[in-house]
């Protein structure tokens, strides 16, 4: 039996194929982890940087050290973001009693509402950079 007319499967990843004795063949693309990776890593950056950057209009305001805590606090790239102020869950968590006088969006939960408006924009950005949109 002739196996030369098989058709190779090809994918990012590597290529399947069958070899004149009739054996298949599983071929990996030795570039595909390291460009992927990259791709990856350059995604989680941007969801990082982002998130920081929309909740800032967001988190209560006084003098600034809890947003600037989300800076210190948050390893961009690693897909954690931290607001490492002693107080800062104490303000996520606590309803306010009355509305910020620094911007009627300032208050507490808000990570949960920058998500609200912001997550598909978001979303699209990392998409686009992953290379999968």
């Amino acid at each position: 039996m002739a196996y030369k007319n098989y058709k190779t499967i090809e994918t990012p990843k590597g290529k399947v194929f069958v070899t004149d004795q009739g054996t298949a063949v599983l071929e990996w693309n030795t570039n595909f982890q390291p460009k992927w990776q990259r791709r990856y890593t350059l995604s989680q950056k941007f969801v990082d940087s982002e998130v920081l950057a929309r909740c800032e209009h967001y988190i209560p305001l006084r003098t600034g050290m809890l947003i600037k805590s989300g800076i210190l606090g948050t390893d961009v790239g690693s897909g954690e973001v931290k607001w490492i102020a002693p107080y800062a869950k104490a303000q996520y968590y606590r309803p306010r009693k009355n509305p910020s006088q620094t911007g009627p969006l300032r208050g507490p939960y808000w990570f949960e509402r920058m998500k609200q408006t912001h997550i598909n924009s978001i979303l699209a950005g990392a998409k686009k950079l992953a290379g999968a949109g």
